[in-house]
């Protein structure tokens, strides 16, 4: 009997690890829900994670004996995402909140987003991530308005600006407008031309009912003209990218040199791109230098090859000057692009606007320099996708943007590869992370032959001197008044050389400079030297305003 009862104990043992292993080599899908306000996201959520049996008990007894209920009689699913006291206050989504479910075919991460346009920034970084982008769009509303939301459009570009791998459209409140299959083929037309404006490669369009539950784990019997899949169909069955992350060139970012002892000399980071093999040729960024993989060094020991997104340390056969910020790529695939000048989009996220001149720091994979503000090439206008003149980005614009560093970046464009394209903006004096940036391409080195910068000498008009300051910074250049008591005339020629390194044109209102000085700075200047607003009028609206001048 005893020998029975131990075998069957093995036995259930065997099986519970069996399923363990299974349920750990399961695929992982992160997605993330957008669109406008009252649009039902939270709802959805709760909704998946009900119908999936991801809630516990005393969860929804907990929402059921809540004071708040949004739904009308029914269980508000709303509640399992909307933690926050304002949110549940207020019925809106305010931060992003993070959920995870499994099934028996996949395991999923969910990033809840908000609606509202004020938050525009962290619907952004809850979809930095994802591998699939779930716009809800009211047919209620739509019916209202007689077109899609401007919300709805706004976080459809967005998906398209961060490359989210596929977009699904789902189409909530069909309840409401009774089910209409000629509603939701409305709908779904307009969003099918939106997607293709945008070039989103990867579409589907489904109809909903996030608070009956209709098509979103089970499928509708009121909407049988439907012969799609539900709404988790789609998510346990659409392909993941990870693939084309792993077959692509080996892109290694060193974030630590790993030295336990005087035998062991490893660098430590994550292959953000391709895969790395013991005996491969690789080359370090940005030395050149050239040697091999010696051992891919792990705590569960050494292996055979490490893929993306593994973090591993990789140990080389000869030693090499490498150091945190720096890359191994392999010698016989392509190279990143390397540049101290670089084209991006960028979602600004802070209250203080992005304006040319200023310098933030600019943290990329390891390597973190400092990246100054050449110019504002267009902003966005969302709801039409147009580009406009754009001077400064407030918060919540989206705009393309072009930086030069002190130090050269490794990238890939973000279009090719997001974990290479991407970068974040960071203030440097309070830390703050202030915008998220999607990396286009090389941007032109500024010729010799351009007058980057001027010195213009307003003899006794202080008034005119910070106008003129004014018009400079509209213009997106950067301008200062070189007055300062501390700045005394031997010092000026040597102040604007100094300003002119770094593309600063200087002004001054002094009354009197001898005629060294005036030839000290002319030298430094050269043609760019001028002692009216007139003739300063003549240099703005020429060369230095110009396409890739400014």
């Amino acid at each position: 009997m005893r020998m029975l009862t131990s075998e069957r104990d093995a036995s259930r043992e065997e099986s519970f690890r069996a399923f363990l292993d299974s349920h750990l080599d399961q695929e992982m899908l992160r997605f993330t829900t957008a669109g406008s306000v009252d649009d039902g996201k939270s709802t959805l959520i709760g909704r998946l994670l009900h119908d999936t049996k991801s809630v516990y008990e005393d969860q929804l007894a907990s929402i059921r004996a809540g004071r708040v209920n949004r739904s009308g009689g029914l269980v508000d699913l709303s509640l399992l995402t909307d933690g926050l006291k304002a949110e549940r206050e207020q019925g809106i989504t305010i931060d992003v909140a993070y959920r995870y479910f499994s099934t028996a075919k996949r395991k999923f991460i969910i990033a809840d987003t908000p609606g509202h346009e004020q938050y525009t920034r962290n619907m952004a970084t809850g979809a930095s991530t994802a591998d699939v982008a779930i716009v809800l769009i009211d047919a209620k509303a739509y019916l209202k308005l007689g077109k899609l939301l401007p919300q709805s459009r706004r976080h459809t570009y967005i998906a398209s600006l961060l490359r989210i791998p596929h977009v699904v459209a789902a189409v909530n409140k069909m309840d409401i407008v009774g089910y209409s299959a000629e509603v939701f083929e409305s709908i779904r037309a307009e969003f099918m031309g939106l997607a293709g404006q945008l070039g989103l490669k990867s579409v589907e369009v489904i109809p909903v009912s996030a608070l009956v539950g209709d098509n979103v784990v089970d499928r509708s019997e009121a909407m049988a003209w439907y012969r799609g899949p539900t709404l988790l169909e789609y998510l346990e069955t659409v392909p993941l990218a990870i693939a084309e992350a792993a077959a692509g060139p080996l892109r290694f970012p060193v974030q630590l040199v790993v030295r336990p002892n005087a035998e062991f000399r490893g660098f430590a980071g994550r292959v953000e791109r391709g895969e790395v093999r013991p005996g491969m040729s690789v080359r370090a960024l940005p030395s050149g230098r050239v040697t091999t993989v010696k051992s891919i060094v792990t705590y569960d020991g050494e292996l055979q090859q490490a893929r993306f997104p593994l973090g591993v340390t990789v140990e080389l056969a000869d030693e090499i000057d490498l150091s945190r910020g720096e890359m191994l790529v392999a010698e016989d695939q392509s190279a990143p692009q390397v540049s101290t000048a670089f084209r991006a989009m960028v979602v600004w996220m802070h209250e203080q606007p992005l304006v040319a001149g200023r310098t933030y720091l600019a943290k990329h994979t390891t390597r973190s320099v400092r990246a100054t503000v050449r110019r504002i090439c267009y902003g966005v206008d969302i709801e039409s996708a147009e580009h406009r003149d754009s001077l400064r980005l407030q918060m919540n614009d989206i705009a393309e943007v072009e930086f030069d560093t002190s130090l050269p970046l490794f990238f890939d464009a973000y279009a090719e590869n997001r974990e290479m394209g991407a970068m974040i903006l960071i203030d440097p004096v309070t830390n703050a992370t202030v915008g998220a940036a999607m990396i286009l391409g090389v941007a032109a080195q500024l010729g010799a032959e351009i007058k980057s910068a001027a010195f213009v000498w307003l003899r006794g008009l202080p008034g005119e001197a910070v106008a003129l300051r004014g018009r400079l910074m509209e213009i997106g250049r950067t301008a200062v008044i070189v007055d300062d008591a501390l700045i005394g005339e031997a010092s000026l020629a040597g102040a604007v050389r100094a300003l002119q390194m770094v593309n600063v044109t200087a002004i001054s209102a002094r009354g009197e400079l001898s005629g060294a000085t005036i030839e000290a700075v002319k030298e430094v200047v050269g043609e760019a030297y001028f002692e009216s607003v007139d003739e300063a009028a003549v240099w703005l609206d020429g060369s230095p305003t110009e396409e890739g001048a400014r």
